[in-house]
């Protein structure tokens, strides 16, 4: 069972936050704050989670903003629902006309590799289905703090500076100039405790929440995103826009000690957390906390990632299927390649047949698993002037390799890497969580569920615990409090061990759990972030 005693098992003397009546956890305050503030106006855990997530792209612009993608996985009248809100390629744009502009990679700045935003239209899908009040009146938070402007959090402003000096040298090309106006209006990124404000981008939720999103994809503002797309001999056109829909899907799972853990389906990244859970699910180890087991988990990590970096596609591109990849057969292969010693990891062969994170609950039973990116920080650097758009750069994960099933193809989705995740059992649900931070989400998620159910921690602890992180090969990085023992006993087993001080490596996340018999909600942010858990 799920430890559900908040006074023990705290880590760093930080309790977690318990309620009766609701619940917002994220990686900004003033964003939970605003979801809290819709629940207690008599909205559910989806209004308050579009709330929390539009005031997101407002005051955490660094990670997420209006053109990103999103996915959901919804609680709701007792049953979970996944929600795909990630756009494809243009239709106009080809492997060979990217490769004819020299490049032997996807770049990650400019038109390129921009693919059409799903987070407009994850909004008014949510609202639309399962929400209790107007979209406007959800939305309001956001466009006040967006047009008054807000003080810049401390985590935030330093990602900012970050990313200022990335976009610098492009400061001289046109095309990003809007961004420059935009995020360095002074010549520099905001420090924190400044004032920043956007009217632009106020009046760009304003009619998305008028038109539930419909504007952005067929109206003034789809207009605006086609001319600066043929201005800067971009591929995106209003015509990719008006077709795009986001996509209601049933969620995939796996069994881990008597609970259902739950991620979406590909084309996003979910299925590596699956399979790494399902491969330790038959391993056995001395002690949970033991060196055997994290060696045991961090080769796991290496197969399902190698897996998906292989195999991840737009599901029609795919070799393998979920079930094929979740098989118990493929699965015991997997485990079987499981040594004593670190190996190198490579796919197997299947029987052939900066992101934001939040979460939400309410007392009427909904809770909502929620995540949005514009990928790399900012994104592309492209911003729509007089917008505040901010275009993600998620096309920067397709293959230049014609052979490969991730290959750039015209009205195609890429591989993914933000998931968000969701456990229950018996039939009844136990709550949303996630870790933010690009291909290290299935490890967080994998580490989540270990501390969380192997170690019987609550929810702030789990959060708070020291981090691992493969990142290729044998190499692995750890936190700099993560145990010594266990760092030299992974180094005798031939790990690339090395220790970090960048928090920001090892993911930001947030836990909402609900008791399973006295029904309080639980939760917990990532001390790694200006996070904060609202409730009442």
């Amino acid at each position: 069972m799920l430890h559900h005693n908040p006074t023990s098992s705290i880590a760093f003397g930080r309790p977690p936050v318990v309620a009766r009546h609701g619940m917002v956890a994220t990686s900004q305050h003033l964003a939970a704050q605003a979801g809290l503030r819709i629940l207690q106006e008599g909205g559910n855990a989806i209004d308050a989670a579009i709330a929390t997530a539009v005031t997101l792209t407002v005051t955490e612009p660094t990670s997420n903003g209006i053109g990103g993608d999103a996915f959901a996985l919804v609680w709701a009248q007792g049953k979970l629902h996944g929600l795909n809100a990630s756009g494809p390629a243009p239709r106009g744009i080809s492997l060979k006309a990217v490769t004819d502009k020299g490049f032997s990679g996807m770049p990650t700045r400019g038109w390129i590799p921009v693919t059409v935003p799903g987070v407009p239209s994850a909004w008014a899908a949510l609202s639309e289905r399962f929400g209790r009040l107007p979209l406007e009146r959800v939305m309001e938070s956001a466009i006040h703090y967006a047009r008054q402007g807000y003080a810049v959090s401390p985590t935030v402003a330093r990602q900012w500076a970050r990313a200022y000096d990335r976009y610098a040298p492009l400061a001289s090309d046109p095309q990003f100039t809007p961004w420059f106006s935009l995020f360095a209006p002074n010549g520099r990124a905001p420090r924190a405790g400044e004032l920043w404000s956007s009217g632009h981008h106020a009046t760009t939720l304003e009619r998305i929440a008028a038109t539930h999103a419909r504007d952005f994809y067929e109206g003034e503002i789809a207009d605006r995103i086609d001319a600066y797309s043929r201005a800067h001999e971009g591929y995106l056109r209003k015509e990719d826009l008006a077709a795009y829909r986001p996509e209601w899907i049933d969620p995939i799972k796996t069994s881990y000690k008597g609970y259902h853990v739950w991620e979406l389906p590909p084309n996003g990244q979910g299925i590596a957390a699956l399979e790494a859970l399902a491969i330790l699910e038959g391993m056995h180890s001395e002690g949970h906390e033991s060196e055997k087991r994290v060696h045991h988990a961090i080769e796991a990590t290496k197969l399902a990632m190698s897996d998906a970096a292989a195999y991840i596609a737009e599901p029609s591109s795919m070799p393998y299927s979920v079930a094929q990849l979740l098989s118990n057969d493929y699965i015991a292969r997997q485990r079987s390649r499981i040594a004593e010693q670190a190996r190198i990891p490579s796919c197997g062969e299947p029987q052939r047949g900066g992101t934001v994170y939040l979460a939400t609950a309410d007392d009427q039973g909904n809770m909502v698993s929620y995540i949005q990116s514009n990928y790399e920080g900012f994104g592309s650097g492209i911003v729509i002037p007089e917008t505040g758009i901010a275009m993600q750069n998620r096309g920067a994960n397709f293959s230049l390799d014609p052979t490969h099933p991730n290959r750039l193809e015209g009205g195609k989705r890429s591989y993914h890497t933000i998931i968000p995740g969701f456990l229950s059992k018996a039939g009844r649900a136990i709550g949303p969580f996630g870790v933010m931070g690009g291909f290290n989400q299935p490890q967080g998620h994998l580490q989540t569920l270990l501390h969380s159910i192997d170690r019987d921690m609550d929810p702030q602890s789990t959060l708070d615990a020291p981090r691992w992180r493969w990142l290729s090969g044998n190499s692995v990085v750890v936190e700099a409090h993560f145990p010594q023992p266990i760092i030299q006993a992974l180094r005798a087993r031939g790990h690339e061990v090395e220790i970090s001080e960048n928090k920001e490596l090892f993911g930001r996340g947030q836990i909402i759990w609900v008791d399973e018999s006295d029904g309080f909600f639980m939760g917990g942010t990532d001390s790694r972030s200006d996070g904060t858990v609202a409730a009442w």
